[in-house]
């Protein structure tokens, strides 16, 4: 059966502003957030029931090994938690009209009253919970802090997925029915350049000083090497100064160490949206910064030349609301090129963002992790360092790594620069917690030393690369007539499904989402990007031409599937207001009703090729 298209209006459901999980939640009813929790705590059931025949499968073992072992304790613990936050939400979302509060570890600044109360009511139904459902045992149980089940659900939300995958990953040759993580932005398409170049000679360098402590900011021949690297890379005017490099393990906990220093808890950063996902996370786990929306349309208008075009003027009523609302709003936090959107902000556009932090005495925080990734040679990237002269040098902050451009992310490198030396200090305070070893240092500082090497052979060929992978998929989706948004830079693209969706909610595009999982597929959703609109997914295209292939096919069967179930829904709504209008006095037409709905669907579905 061909996959048809159909358009339906959209429910977008509209929440106001909270802590961390009201950000993750701000556009989706409690009914959604509750379907979520539900279908969480569905598949755990089942998985905590394939370990349990599997252990009572296990006759041969001694009985001391057949008590709650390691994966048996994780699972009763999941079981545990994913209720927890169901009692919770009911506990706090319904009461409180649509906001979802996470238990609080502490009172707030000005020692609110209805906070320690709600954290003791929580505390205790979390402790009474335990109790009744014998998980004393598990490995997570009512000892933890309220922050400590508010750290371990938010991650749980956050990750699950991804654990999932990293359980049962796809292998062409070991494991082909593993799952296909489509949703990850990862490049995996030059590992045979990359792992040639780590193995030559130059790399295998072991001295006394990378074997003890060295300086938290990072080496100092690392911080030398980036700053001449961006200085290169971003066409920055002047040398960048290594004084204003700090290196630590991965852009998010540069981001997340960033929102520590800049921001005291229970403030506030504004974010375009759709945005990267992981900011919640990030921005909540240390300093309890909250992600204030300023949401984007797809909708070209007036106001709107492009899909998802973000304005000064909605920059300006975002901080309007938050302000309204009682919020603190600290900075203003840009990814470009976009995460999911792959849009590129012009060198104006990116100014007028500037002026306006400066008018409202905001700082700016500009993830670039993607400028090598511009694949499109006839668009233009301009960083943030090539600008002459910044609005507020002081207030713009720089984020870069290796774990994009150059397909590296298990090496863990992120990057600060800021010209603002107070940050900069505060920052290196992290490199105690999050920094790298001495030996990667050394590697990352031979690998962007070789000038040749990465403008002669790494990134023709990646931007070939990428390139040809884009198109793959882009034909694809094209012969589907699926809807899509790519700008030539980054690992995804942005695509369409709501027609797939009925009504087009963002219950429905959960649903989607799991139906994808059910077939060893992971796409990112748009909620988890605090998408405004039901219906969006980020695809990631950067992968071997074999597994793109293999995801597709999933992808369609789910699509086809998605289709026909639709249908079949239609014609049972047809047949049942047809059967409706018969009379139903005595058994004989009731069992008559009952023939014509069955013989009147298996006909029809016959009919269509279901």
């Amino acid at each position: 059966m061909s996959i048809q298209s159909r358009s339906n209006p959209s429910d977008i459901p509209h929440m106001s502003d909270g802590q961390v999980w009201d950000q993750a939640f701000r556009n989706h009813s409690i009914h959604t957030c509750l379907m979520e929790m539900v279908l969480s705590l569905q598949q755990a059931v089942a998985d905590h029931i394939t370990q349990l025949a599997t252990r009572h499968q296990q006759q041969d073992l001694v009985p001391e090994e057949q008590g709650h072992n390691q994966p048996i304790w994780g699972q009763e613990a999941l079981l545990g938690r994913l209720m927890f936050q169901m009692v919770n939400h009911l506990q706090f979302g319904a009461t409180g009209g649509q906001k979802f509060q996470p238990p609080c570890p502490s009172e707030d600044s000005k020692g609110d009253v209805r906070s320690r109360e709600q954290a003791q009511v929580s505390k205790q139904i979390y402790k009474i919970f335990y109790q009744l459902t014998n998980f004393e045992d598990t490995s997570i149980n009512y000892v933890l802090s309220n922050r400590g089940v508010e750290t371990s659900a938010l991650y749980h939300g956050s990750f699950q997925d991804y654990n999932t995958y990293q359980g049962n990953k796809y292998h062409e040759d070991k494991n082909t029915l593993g799952f296909i993580n489509l949703g990850t932005s990862e490049n995996k398409l030059c590992t045979d350049l990359l792992t040639e170049r780590l193995s030559r000679s130059d790399m295998n360098y072991i001295d006394d000083d990378l074997l003890q402590y060295s300086d938290w900011r990072g080496q100092p021949f690392l911080r030398e090497e980036v700053a001449q690297f961006l200085t290169y890379y971003c066409k920055a005017p002047a040398p960048l100064d290594p004084e204003n490099v700090v290196v630590l393990n991965g852009c998010s906990s540069v981001f997340s160490a960033l929102a520590t220093v800049l921001c005291d808890p229970g403030e506030a950063f504004l974010v375009p949206t759709p945005t990267y996902s992981d900011f919640v996370f990030s921005a909540h786990l240390y300093a309890k910064v909250d992600l204030v929306p300023v949401d984007l349309e797809s909708q070209v208008s007036d106001a709107n030349t492009h899909p998802f075009q973000l304005t000064v003027d909605k920059l300006e009523q975002a901080l309007l609301n938050a302000k309204l609302e009682g919020k603190k709003v600290r900075g203003l936090v840009l990814i470009n090129p976009q995460n999911p959107l792959g849009h590129i902000y012009s060198q104006d556009s990116l100014m007028e963002y500037l002026e306006f932090a400066k008018k409202h005495s905001l700082h700016v925080i500009i993830d670039e992790i993607y400028m090598l990734s511009v694949f499109d040679e006839s668009i233009t990237f301009r960083s943030v360092l090539s600008m002459e002269s910044l609005p507020d040098p002081n207030k713009t902050h720089m984020i870069w790594g290796t774990s994009k451009d150059f397909g590296i992310s298990g090496f863990r490198f992120g990057t600060l620069y800021t010209h603002n030396k107070e940050v900069a200090l505060a920052m290196s305070s992290f490199g105690y917690l999050h920094g790298i070893s001495g030996i990667t240092q050394y590697k990352l500082h031979r690998l962007l030393q070789d000038r040749e090497w990465i403008d002669n052979v790494y990134l023709p060929t990646n931007h070939s690369r990428l390139q040809e992978a884009h198109r793959f998929i882009t034909n694809e989706l094209k012969s589907s007539k699926i809807p899509f948004l790519s700008h030539g830079s980054g690992l995804y693209v942005w695509i369409s499904l709501r027609k797939y969706l009925d009504p087009c909610t963002f219950e429905e595009e959960l649903l989607l989402h799991r139906r994808f999982l059910d077939k060893k597929l992971i796409l990112s959703c748009g909620k988890t990007f605090m998408c405004k609109e039901p219906g969006w997914f980020r695809l990631v295209f950067a992968a071997t031409p074999l597994l793109l292939k293999h995801a597709m096919q999933r992808f369609y069967t789910v699509l086809v599937e998605q289709e026909q179930d639709w249908v079949v829904k239609q014609l049972e709504d047809a047949i049942n207001q047809e059967v409706e209008d018969l009379p139903a006095s005595d058994a004989s037409q009731s069992y008559s009703r009952e023939v014509i709905l069955t013989s009147g669907l298996e006909g029809c579905c016959s009919d269509l090729g279901l």
